[in-house]
């Protein structure tokens, strides 16, 4: 039986409550520098992930810091804690950890975790690449887009998802504005795009700007706030959020009947598997980052995997790979941890086109 770990934390103060009931009745700052004196610790033992080559177990571990904690407090403290959660997961018996959420954002994406570790590290960003590149694919042609012809903005795109993000996009579809903070990085991505791909895209930090021009949006950011609202985008889009806590605000669905607004890597993972865990999904249903630790699990390979802010489209190609070999499949579409049903998606698509969408 293979053993792995998987490091979570609180998205925001009220994913306290699930765990300390109290916790939903104090302020929200009391309720963090409470936490902050709380030890990491084992939240669920996860059973029953099985293929025709091999079968796993592991455990979630907490690191109880919210978001805006691991992006507010010192990087050192912040580094230090989620190596805590790392140590626990050893005593586990785990042999690979992978980092969830805002816990590969910290410092150099995991690095110095597996440095201070006696058991292999990964993100988990290359499988949520690959499930994000075929999710945003399939819902493109479902909603009448030909990627040869769309306009696509990554927001986010100088990080280590979006950065590979764009490299396998770039190769695909007519025009790319990448989103980020920083020029620098920004123009050494452009120049790399170009390079390999011949694509010459656009880059700016202005993300309502480059909203308005795209069909297809991925959102990759780590920011710990929402940035993409119902009046920012046109008819038909397509965006694929990545991020949590989301990058897109819940009123773009609500808000907008000619937009799909879809969750990035959600996967069916196989076997009977029991989280023992409260998720917002149906049974069996993990992020995408959260399968790549259980497939390198499954496959032995208890070696650091997508470390570092330079992942590689030949990651990417290789945990695909080994995905389908041991069975893990896109889990359809979602929204808002909500299932959206292809009938839904021509209802949006029909909307859009009564208000101005033009099919290319």
């Amino acid at each position: 039986m293979e053993k792995f770990a998987f490091i979570i934390h609180p998205l925001d103060v009220k994913d306290m409550a699930w765990k300390f009931p109290f916790s939903r009745y104090l302020p929200d700052k009391v309720v963090e520098k409470f936490f902050r004196l709380v030890p990491p610790m084992k939240v669920s033992h996860i059973t029953g992930i099985e293929t025709p080559y091999n079968q796993a177990e592991g455990w979630f571990v907490t690191c109880p810091l919210t978001s805006r904690q691991m992006v507010s407090l010192p990087e050192k403290y912040v580094t230090g804690r989620i190596i805590q959660a790392g140590r626990v997961a050893e005593k586990l018996g785990a042999k690979i950890i992978g980092l969830g959420a805002f816990t590969p954002v910290v410092g150099d994406a995991g690095n110095t975790i597996a440095k201070n570790l006696d058991i292999a590290v990964t993100t988990g960003n290359s499988f949520t690449v690959a499930t994000a590149l075929e999710g945003t694919r399939e819902a493109a042609r479902l909603m009448g887009h030909n990627l040869n012809n769309v306009h696509v903005a990554v927001l986010g795109a100088t990080g280590s998802i979006g950065r590979v993000y764009a490299m396998m996009m770039a190769g695909e579809v007519k025009k790319m504005t990448l989103v980020a903070r920083n020029k620098k990085p920004l123009e050494e991505l452009a120049e790399k795009i170009l390079y390999h791909t011949g694509l010459s895209v656009g880059f700016t930090s202005d993300i309502k700007a480059a909203l308005k021009m795209a069909q297809i949006v991925i959102a990759v950011s780590s920011s710990v706030d929402t940035m993409i609202g119902p009046e920012d985008l046109m008819p038909g889009a397509v965006i694929c959020d990545v991020s949590r806590p989301r990058n897109v605000c819940k009123q773009v669905a609500m808000a907008r009947d000619d937009i799909l607004v879809l969750d990035g890597g959600m996967v069916k993972v196989p076997g009977d598997v029991n989280f023992n865990f409260k998720f917002a999904f149906p049974p069996g249903i993990a992020y995408a980052c959260m399968a790549e630790t259980m497939i390198l699990a499954l496959e032995g390979r208890y070696e650091n995997f997508s470390l570092g802010r330079e992942l590689t489209v030949e990651q990417v190609t290789e945990i695909s790979a080994l995905a389908k070999k041991h069975g893990f499949k896109l889990a359809g579409f979602r929204s808002f941890e909500r299932a959206v049903a292809s009938q839904e998606i021509e209802i949006i698509r029909r909307n859009a086109l009564g208000k101005g969408l033009q099919v290319v």
